[in-house]
């Protein structure tokens, strides 16, 4: 995989006020990646440096190998950019204001028509081809939106809170949409403040707070690295009393806790663990050996607000 997205260094400052502070973010051609921050953090901040929009204070970046800062324009061609705030042209029809989007990116007429039916068809909006976008849900307005950004074809897309103000529903469209794109093999830049959305279809993330990215990397390992211990999941058969004594003699467990004290299902444990995959396995091992009755045994994996809520301070701006 090569890298499609580079920022080394990226500052923005507004007078007294730094709203991004010395970035520096790598992302390889295919990823989707969550930019996850409270408001004020710096991420739209960064989406609009990325994006040409803005310029930065100092520090450089690089998409798709053009530099945001000298080659804006080549920049623009490799992305699709949906901002968090976007206007639609509510005297037009569907398929008018993409056939507009169409052309400003020239592409031919005789193009754009099979171009709009394909795009209305990947967001679910052929059925309101010819309706004016004045009397779409913000649902549908949010997918026509999406629909936009990729008349040319990007290799990029960079989305601003595109979950934003949607009921359930039109966030797990808006969810399966982001995987079908990711499906297609487009590399994606999203921002979120809706962990589980994040959670749910990113391969890599990052924790941008007061304009600091704190953590970045991989979602299953930055899992494991923040967790001192790894919690597991026991179920026994019968008195948990013998499988409870053996855990608490083995030197990698530093506490078991019952099913009843941890609002956990009866003749479940949980246990503080703090060995390796091969000490976890050899524990396993080592219970099947005793004969000790067990139905059940899983590692918690945790959740991405466990994560969230571990390395930010709750610092804005």
């Amino acid at each position: 995989m090569s890298t499609i997205i580079e920022i080394q260094g990226l500052t923005k400052q507004y007078g007294e006020l730094t709203a991004l502070n010395d970035l520096y973010l790598t992302l390889e051609e295919g990823a989707v990646f969550g930019f996850i921050g409270p408001n004020g953090a710096g991420k739209t901040t960064t989406m609009r440096i990325l994006t040409t929009l803005l310029k930065p204070t100092s520090g450089k970046a690089w998409v798709a190998g053009h530099s945001v800062t000298d080659d804006p324009r080549a920049v623009r061609r490799a992305i699709g950019y949906m901002p968090d705030f976007f206007g639609v042209y509510d005297d037009m029809k569907v398929w008018e204001y993409l056939d507009f989007f169409g052309a400003c990116y020239d592409i031919p007429p005789n193009i754009r028509a099979g171009m709009i039916d394909d795009l209305l068809a990947l967001v679910d909006l052929g059925h309101k081809k010819d309706a004016y976008v004045e009397g779409l849900s913000r649902g549908m307005k949010q997918r026509l939106c999406l629909a936009r950004t990729l008349t040319h074809d990007p290799q990029i897309l960079i989305l601003d809170e595109p979950a934003s103000g949607l009921d359930p529903r039109a966030r797990i469209e808006m969810r399966e949409l982001l995987r079908e794109l990711k499906n297609m093999g487009k590399t994606i830049f999203f921002s979120s403040h809706i962990l589980s959305e994040v959670a749910d279809i990113c391969t890599s993330i990052g924790i941008i707070e007061a304009g600091r990215l704190i953590a970045h990397g991989d979602m299953a390992e930055m899992k494991r690295q923040l967790r001192t211990h790894r919690l597991i999941q026991l179920r026994a058969l019968g008195d948990t009393l013998p499988l409870q004594a053996f855990l608490l003699s083995r030197p990698e467990v530093h506490n078991v806790t019952l099913g009843s004290d941890a609002d956990l299902p009866p003749g479940t444990l949980r246990v503080d663990f703090s060995g390796d995959d091969n000490a976890l396995g050899q524990l396993l091992a080592d219970i099947v050996t005793q004969k000790l009755p067990l139905v059940g045994f899983f590692e918690e994996t945790g959740d991405l607000e466990d994560v969230f809520l571990h390395v930010t301070q709750g610092i804005i701006n």
